[in-house]
């Protein structure tokens, strides 16, 4: 599930006001933007064109570095857009921002005065990572929206920068930032091509991941080590494990943590995260990493290299990532500390039973909307309203279209099948059926819990918490009862009060809870040496 972005935490200042509609019932003319190319590139490209739009009231000191949208205020900004196939330098597009918008045309927009920005997304990935080095964007401009006014040209003129990877967020501890410097030392990239994803795609696809190795380590030694498999949510991805690498080459320095070996994955891909299942759309993504990466990367380091030594753990999308690679092969690894998972159990997939008879993705029963974030006790959006924002942004990369570029049969047009239809939110009981059969969690385990017990029995730990944002903790409680109907042996935890975001926290330690999970997979791989 979506975690909380650069983009998104740079937008948490603008305003929640809605837009209101037009008073007269008279059809309004649509308002047409001009975006130029000029001065962001010399050469020509394509992409998608996103126009951002929002109140001035936003602005702090009359000032707005960035319109953008964000999940905790869905509604605050407007958006539209739409696909340029070919756009050269001067050269110019009209962007009807009545057409693809979010969350109603820009015609609805009452007169006043807004910042708009556009931004020209060349990847087509705007939805998983926001603006990123390559897109070409324009000034946050002022305008002044009146009946029948004129409206400014755009200008993209400015290409987003390469971000460097090594730089922390503003909100790192400053311990953390301090140990970077000789953690990076530490740190080791790892890419490997693999056959198989190779062969699937076409053209050349690797596997990619960060080892760090404990203090001590001596790659010409005796001394094997427990390997902790690590990989990340949605919108994590290879650039972004600065700060991890710090934490944990900072914890076990002071013994906070035990000696092990991290290897941090990447699952991101250019559909969103692949989440290392075997996908008939994204690839064999599991098999590639269990029989490839795996066996490579213990060949030149000094890991245990048995499955009581290979450990998994991830939050969120990383969380049901690692869920399901222990349960798809439970004889490769030791256990799972899997925290807020994205549903195990498809009965409530972010709130929807998809199986349900005439099961619908955005309304329950009884027609109330189905919430998809909270905060505190209330509803910030609902699910309607995140997906429908998520397809004006562009068709790859989103949180729902990941899920089914991952879950989803492929289709005849070559993408894969859409769980919902994203008008009436109606469920398509044969993809669902599909999900059922090759990736529901919890239907795996109802359905081959004696050949999997041997091997998989005491493995599973999950971790949520009670108040979790994306309402994770109930496809957690269906997993628990599942398992306790098996009586099989698990670890399910409930954090009261616990957030998707603050669940790892613990007063002034915002990684605390790690702690404790490398504490109890190192007392699996040394039985009595765990804290």
């Amino acid at each position: 599930m979506k975690v909380l972005s650069a983009r998104a935490i740079l937008a948490l200042a603008l305003a929640t006001a809605g837009f209101a509609a037009h008073a007269d019932d008279a059809p309004l003319a649509h308002r047409i933007v001009r975006v130029t190319l000029d001065g962001a590139s010399d050469k020509g490209t394509s992409g998608r064109l996103i126009l951002f739009a929002a109140p001035a009231s936003a602005a702090k000191d009359g000032k707005l570095e960035a319109v953008d949208t964000n999940p905790f205020q869905p509604k605050a900004v407007s958006v539209t857009a739409r696909e340029v196939t070919w756009i050269a330098p001067g050269q110019s597009v009209d962007l009807d921002t009545d057409g693809e918008a979010f969350p109603a045309g820009f015609s609805t927009l009452p007169p006043g005065d807004y910042f708009f920005q556009a931004v020209l997304d060349v990847d087509n990935d705007y939805n998983y990572g926001g603006r990123h080095a390559g897109d070409l964007i324009s000034d946050v401009t002022p305008v002044k929206l009146t009946p029948g006014g004129s409206l400014p040209i755009l200008k993209l003129s400015k290409t987003v920068p390469p971000r460097d990877p090594w730089v922390l967020p503003p909100m790192a501890p400053q311990a953390v930032r301090d140990a970077l410097p000789e953690a990076r030392q530490h740190a080791h990239a790892e890419i490997l091509q693999s056959p198989l994803l190779t062969a699937f795609a076409g053209h050349p696809v690797s596997v990619r991941a960060w080892v760090v190795t404990p203090p001590g380590y001596d790659p010409k030694g005796t001394t094997r080590y427990p390997t902790v498999f690590l990989t990340h949510g949605f919108t994590g991805g290879f650039d972004r494990y600065a700060g991890t690498i710090a934490y944990l080459w900072l914890a076990m320095s002071k013994k906070e943590m035990p000696p092990m070996i991290w290897v941090l994955l990447d699952e991101s891909g250019p559909t969103g995260t692949h989440e290392f299942a075997d996908s008939v759309n994204n690839g064999p993504w599991g098999e590639a990493l269990t029989t490839e990466y795996i066996p490579w990367l213990e060949g030149r380091y000094r890991m245990d290299g048995k499955p009581g030594g290979r450990f998994l753990t991830g939050h969120s999308s990383g969380g049901w990532a690692t869920l399901w690679l222990q349960t798809r092969y439970p004889k490769e690894f030791g256990g799972t500390w899997s925290t807020s998972p994205d549903a195990s159990d498809f009965r409530d997939f972010t709130g929807i039973d998809i199986y349900a008879v005439n099961g619908n993705a955005y309304k329950k029963p009884d027609g109330t909307p189905i919430p998809l974030v909270r905060d505190k006790g209330k509803v910030i959006a609902s699910l309607e309203t995140f997906v429908k924002l998520e397809d004006v942004l562009g068709a790859y990369g989103g949180q729902f279209a990941s899920f089914e570029w991952v879950f989803s049969p492929r289709g005849k047009d070559g993408r894969p099948q859409q769980l919902f239809n994203r008008v009436t939110g109606a469920v398509d009981p044969g993809v669902a059926a599909y999900w059922r059969d090759h990736y529901d969690i919890a239907q795996r385990l109802r359905t081959q819990w004696p050949a999997l017990k041997p091997d998989l029995d005491g493995k599973i730990h999950v971790i949520v918490g009670t108040a979790d944002t994306f309402y994770l903790d109930g496809a957690a409680k269906l997993l628990k009862e599942t398992l306790d109907g098996l009586q099989a042996k698990s670890d399910i935890r409930f954090l009261p009060g616990k957030t998707h975001f603050d669940l790892y926290t613990e007063g002034d330690d915002r990684q605390a809870l790690l702690k404790k999970i490398a504490w109890e997979m190192y007392g699996v791989a040394r039985p009595g040496q765990g804290k």
